[in-house]
């Protein structure tokens, strides 16, 4: 049994459960009203399926966009794949989630962030907290932080 709950590796699986939901129901019944997708992602995941042009074209990171025209899109557990266009260029991919680091639905302002997608390999313990300081206040903020660790006590009357 592990030493703690890893709520990272649980938020990141949830948010790749709700990209799933969305996009079945996408599969099932088209984008509704002005609703579109920005999804960048990782071309050197191992499971990413894209053209060879297309993976020399963006070596590291894609974004693409599922508005106005696309086509065969299906959802499994694992990824999903889809054809979109590409200057006159039709092409299908295949996107695993975990290979997802953002997906926007910028028509109502609605964005998930993956910082790292190292936290879902087996190996991997998942991120560890900072060790807290010895004088028991939260550590000072550090620019680029992610999230700030807080004391509760700041909160307690």
């Amino acid at each position: 049994m592990s030493e703690g709950i890893d709520y990272g590796k649980l938020m990141h699986r949830a948010m790749r459960g709700l990209i799933q939901e969305v996009l079945e129901d996408v599969q099932s019944r088209g984008l509704p009203g002005e609703h579109h997708f920005f999804i960048t992602f990782d071309t050197q995941h191992p499971e990413t399926e894209l053209a060879d042009w297309l993976a020399d074209r963006y070596p590291g990171e894609m974004t693409v966009v599922m508005q106005h025209w696309f086509d065969g899109l299906e959802v499994t557990d694992e990824g999903f794949s889809v054809t979109l266009n590409f200057g006159d260029a039709p092409e299908r991919l295949y996107i695993p989630y975990d290979a997802i680091k953002t997906f926007v639905d910028p028509s109502v302002e609605f964005g998930l962030r993956f910082e790292s997608q190292d936290e879902d390999d087996e190996d991997d313990d998942g991120p560890h907290p900072p060790e807290p300081p010895e004088d028991g206040q939260p550590p000072a903020r550090e620019a680029h932080q992610d999230a700030e660790v807080v004391s509760l006590d700041r909160f307690r009357k």
